[in-house]
């Protein structure tokens, strides 16, 4: 168990084995990892838990760097565990080079049909009782999908459970993937509209490197493919609190001047690559639509529901908007099929995506019942018009967890746990606390 220090931090390793399938015990075990972080100086205190849960799916936990971000206000009063979450980061990873030897694309769903958050959560009880014992509780901070988990972990172990602190991710619990993506296209249709507000000069500039994308085959530096499509993904980035101003840059870096014409940079696709790869976190494109199956609510499975849902919004073709004369609008956090032909990181991955994609059937991720009875001391940060979760599913969601409490701002967009240096959760500690 190797013990480093950082600027400010004592930074322990952890490795623990669970079950691939908690339903079977004694059957394959795969092998989680978290990282514990405490302030210089309070290593013998006994202080209470913070496990934070990242966002994702697929998203590995932060790697700090001393006493940064929100850890700035968290070790004032914690001992945080950053848990990289089944498949992510240095636990048993699940990528196009490890999946293979599960066998073929079959085996693979089935594997990765276990990566969800409820066997998420049901890691963290393993990792509860080895780190605190069977009657220890902590405290647990989700973010975006870690949210989600939150909600799962108030619905099947609220023992456990000191306090819940969730931002961004306040999930509908009856919603299907259908119903995110219907709710999403005009939040990101909004989020473009103001890009082009904030940038008016992109509008030509967009709408000519979708021109020149669309005449010609153009490749990424790793042998991925960028097409007018896969362009549009970029507004991935819109839903961030600086992610307009970056995606600006990295619109008006997008030609140089050639012997044979006007060509895209390198400079330009090398920063394209590094916002469209899925080689550092391929679960997110795996088992995106598969965090939203849920038996009662759709029992067919999510059949690649942000393709299907996108026909019902015309304004987002590309080449449509370049025939009217339209501004070409980027899209958001969705996931399309075509991403798996053009990301050499999901080529491989194709048909376990198809498999998970048709699969039928996903149990149920929320106890409503017991949602409606809880007990534990709950508060979420709501960050109005959020690109990623849909403002009205978390209202109706605060209001049916019992005892909830919401603090619905605009001053931050999905990622202000970590752009406001520990004000956000400062203020969800205030809440849970009952200090204000």
């Amino acid at each position: 168990m190797a013990v480093h220090r950082q600027p400010g931090t004592v930074i322990t390793d952890h490795t623990f084995t669970v079950p691939l399938d908690h339903a079977d015990p004694g059957g394959e075990q795969i092998e989680v990892y978290a990282r514990e972080v405490v302030a210089t100086g309070k290593e013998r205190e006994h202080l209470p838990w913070l496990l934070y849960l990242q966002g994702g799916p697929g998203g590995r936990s932060p790697r700090p760097l001393g006493r940064d971000s929100w850890l700035t206000r968290a070790l004032d009063d914690y001992r945080v565990l950053l848990l990289d979450q089944r498949g992510t980061g240095r636990s048993t990873p699940a990528t196009r080079q490890t999946l293979p030897a599960r066998g073929d694309a079959a085996a693979q769903a089935r594997y990765l049909a276990h990566f969800r958050a409820d066997s998420i959560v049901r890691d963290c009880e393993v990792i509860r009782r080895a780190l605190l014992g069977e009657d220890g509780r902590w405290s647990v901070l989700g973010q975006s999908f870690g949210g989600f988990c939150s909600l799962t972990y108030l619905s099947f172990a609220p023992e456990a459970l000191r306090e819940v602190m969730i931002t961004g991710g306040l999930a509908g619990l009856h919603s299907s993937a259908e119903d995110v993506y219907r709710a999403a296209y005009p939040r990101i249709e909004r989020k473009n509209l103001a890009h082009y507000a904030r940038y008016p000069e992109d509008v030509a500039a967009v709408r000519e490197i979708v021109r020149h994308l669309s005449t010609r085959e153009v490749t990424l530096p790793d042998g991925g493919r960028l097409t007018p499509e896969a362009f549009q993904a970029l507004g991935l980035m819109l839903g961030s609190g600086n992610g307009s101003h970056t995606l600006h840059y990295l619109i008006e870096d997008a030609f140089v001047t050639t012997p044979a014409g006007p060509e895209l940079s390198d400079t330009f696709l090398s920063q394209a690559q590094g916002h469209l790869s899925f080689a550092t976190n391929p679960l997110y494109a795996v088992l995106h639509e598969a965090i939203y199956g849920q038996l009662s609510v759709s029992p067919a499975g999510t059949r690649w529901a942000a393709e299907r849902v996108r026909a019902e919004f015309p304004q987002f073709d590309a080449g449509a908007a370049l025939a009217d004369g339209r501004p070409v609008l980027f899209t958001g956090e969705t996931i399309h099929p075509w991403m798996f032909a053009t990301d050499p990181a999901l080529q491989s991955l194709r048909e376990t995506a198809e498999l998970l994609a048709e699969r039928q059937q996903w149990p149920d991720l929320y106890d409503t019942e017991r949602l409606a009875r809880n007990e534990v001391p709950v508060a979420s940060a709501v960050y109005h018009d959020d690109m990623y979760v849909d403002t009205a599913d978390s209202l109706a969601t605060a209001r049916a967890v019992r005892g909830l409490r919401t603090w619905v701002t605009d001053e931050y967009e999905h990622d202000g746990l970590r752009m406001s240096g520990g004000q956000v959760l400062d203020r969800l500690i205030r809440l849970v606390r009952g200090e204000l």
